[in-house]
């Protein structure tokens, strides 16, 4: 080693360049110039330390920091915008088309209406007429102004649909209030009295007729009843009980005819499949009470049509049944042409209220020209 007098310290470049040690030498004393000072070496932690590690930590950090800004330089960029959707006008539909949809429009309405007219909406026009007819005879069992007979209290005939009396069989859950007459429309409201018979409780045989399927179907279970069972019917003069003397269909025989003085009910209804009626089915009755007299006539009842017969449709409906059918034709061109002038959804919120009305009324028609015990 070599002394420095000048600056004090002196530095070794080979001890740098190997290995970043800085030698220090003490500044000399003059006292002591003659002696060497020991030579204090301190070490740089962080020289000392391998590169190779470092470099590698330096390296991982670059690359969190490279990732961190691609990452954040995705999430700022912006998502892509899809182009919107142009839609079409919707072309105008042409002549043809438009009177095409009005007759398959008059088509799918008279079938619905129909389906409808025979199941759901019969079942509900059945008990909205029986509720009104429980009351009216209700309130005339209260006065005592019930008919009792053909004539009314009044002295006029009983007119066609007028309540007379009610039918109670509980073994079926039956109770159906009974109307006068026993065409297609009457029976539609529920159980209807031949007008040509006397009424239930009176001396003579009554007949009651009621639909097996159709519009409430009342008459569904009476087949049912057996020999024995007993039932009761109310009209203006009294609470008659009947008990079942048998069940019979065609070909089965008749039972003898009651005794003088005595009554006897006869119920009417359609055998075989639901809505297709190939026979009618008959439940013969006995009075078990007292029988009531018939009041006498003092007019001439007019006598049954064809349309009061058993499984009888009713023609005087065509007329009117014409006029709806025009109607509803009418009803659909407005509608087709609604759809030229507003559009599709239109036209069909305005016009199907008006075409489901009238496709209604073409079915109920329709449904008197079928078999009154359907």
């Amino acid at each position: 080693m070599s002394k420095s007098s000048s600056s004090g310290k002196r530095s070794n470049p080979d001890n740098l360049a190997r290995g970043g040690v800085t030698v220090e030498e003490p500044s000399v004393v003059p006292d002591q110039a003659g002696s060497y000072t020991e030579l204090s070496v301190e070490e740089d932690p962080v020289l000392t330390e391998d590169p190779e590690p470092a470099a590698e930590a330096s390296a991982e950090a670059e690359a969190e920091v490279a990732d961190s800004q691609d990452a954040v330089a995705e999430e700022a960029a912006p998502a892509p915008v899809k182009p919107a959707k142009v839609r079409k006008p919707r072309r105008p539909p042409s002549p043809a088309m438009a009177i095409y949809g009005a007759a398959m429009s008059i088509v799918a309405v008279l079938l619905l209406g129909f389906a409808a007219d025979l199941s759901v909406v019969g079942a509900l026009h059945h008990n909205r007429d029986q509720h009104i007819s429980y009351a009216q005879l209700r309130f005339e069992l209260a006065k005592g102004t019930a008919p009792i007979g053909p004539l009314d209290s009044l002295g006029n005939p009983v007119a066609m649909g007028d309540p007379l009396a009610l039918l109670e069989i509980p073994q079926i859950g039956l109770t159906e209030v009974v109307s006068e007459g026993t065409t297609s429309a009457v029976l539609e409201k529920g159980v209807g009295h031949a007008r040509s018979s006397v009424l239930p409780g009176q001396v003579g045989t009554s007949v009651l007729m009621g639909r097996r399927a159709a519009f409430g179907g009342p008459f569904r279970d009476v087949a049912l009843l057996r020999k024995g069972q007993e039932f009761t019917v109310t009209t203006g003069q009294a609470k008659s009980t009947f008990k079942v003397l048998d069940v019979r269909r065609a070909g089965d025989p008749i039972p003898a005819a009651p005794a003088a003085g005595a009554g006897r009910l006869q119920l009417i209804t359609a055998t075989g499949p639901m809505y297709r009626p190939t026979g009618v089915v008959r439940v013969d009755a006995d009075l078990v009470t007292a029988a009531q007299a018939a009041p006498p006539l003092t007019v001439n009842i007019a006598p049954l049509v064809k349309a009061e017969y058993p499984l009888q449709g009713d023609p005087s409906v065509l007329m009117p049944l014409v006029l709806w059918a025009q109607a509803l034709l009418l009803a659909a061109g407005l509608v087709a042409w609604a759809r030229v002038r507003w559009g599709f959804w239109q036209s069909w919120i305005v016009g199907l209220p008006l075409l489901a009305a009238l496709g209604l009324a073409v079915a109920d028609r329709v449904a008197q020209l079928l078999p009154n015990l359907m």
